[in-house]
């Protein structure tokens, strides 16, 4: 058993009327981090990185994995709405959150409901916004694997893309997939992948320290999604990373902890 393997915790919690699995690791301030459209990829270096000054917590979305399907909640808009509530039961006010991809829209509808609820926000090649120009690609025409392969700009240069798709998925993973993409569908299926008020609705973010992360190749959402954010955001924060797709975490991790964990301190 490796170092990191050994500095989180898995469980099953009930918040807000539903059961879901929640990671939870480090130690210091809490850090929400709401996973994207593939569910939780693992414990990976950069949450090694960021729990030595952060306590995290990674919750399975609803329908997402092994946690519980709402029949209620049809959109994120409903899925942040919920999270809130579980927020509140899981003591967690004032939290500093981290979103990626799917979770990073999440992440702009909570913020957007109730700014208060949040101390800092980072996003993270965010879906909720429609591109001014190109178009977020549609991950339900591909498999699972093929999609996170396509996501990265040069897997081969990934040192951990074994970590978060290998070769031969197991079961669970296979599963987890399945169900992941399945939860993707029911939430942003119509209209695909954002929500078409939402830069209209950014400007309640003006108060919140926001920083905004995003590939300049990024194959999945393209980087004028991410100057819209910026450019809706008052006072926000664009960090654009050079020969990277859809996932920096992975694909520049030593960039990506430096930016990451300067912003959260």
């Amino acid at each position: 058993m490796t170092a990191a393997s050994t500095t989180f915790t898995e469980e099953m919690v009930t918040v807000a009327g539903a059961q879901i699995k929640l990671i939870k690791g480090g130690s210091g301030d809490p850090l929400l981090i709401l996973h994207d459209e593939m569910g939780h990829p693992g414990w990976l270096r950069y949450h090694q990185a960021l729990a030595e000054n952060h306590t995290l917590y990674i919750p399975w979305h609803p329908g997402f994995g092994d946690s519980d399907e709402m029949d209620w909640v049809m959109n994120l808009h409903d899925l942040a709405g919920w999270y809130l509530g579980a927020l509140d039961d899981l003591g967690l006010e004032g939290v500093d959150v981290l979103g990626f991809s799917l979770g990073g829209w999440l992440a702009a509808e909570m913020a957007v409901m109730c700014p208060q609820q949040f101390k800092r926000l980072a996003l993270v090649a965010a879906a909720g916004v429609r591109p001014p120009e190109g178009e977020i690609f549609d991950i339900f025409q591909v498999v699972a694997k093929a999609y996170i392969t396509g996501s990265l700009l040069d897997p081969d240069a990934v040192e951990e893309f074994q970590s978060i798709c290998p070769d031969e998925p197991s079961p669970e993973q296979m599963e987890n997939w399945e169900t992941s993409l399945e939860g993707s569908c029911r939430l942003s299926w119509r209209p695909y992948m954002h929500y078409p008020a939402l830069p209209n609705l950014l400007g309640r973010l003006k108060r919140l320290p926001t920083m905004i992360v995003w590939g300049r190749e990024d194959p999945i959402v393209p980087l004028s999604a991410g100057q819209l954010y910026h450019d809706s955001i008052p006072n926000s924060r664009l960090e654009i990373i050079d020969n990277c797709g859809h996932r920096p975490e992975v694909e520049h991790p030593q960039r990506f902890i430096e930016l990451v964990g300067g912003f959260f301190g």
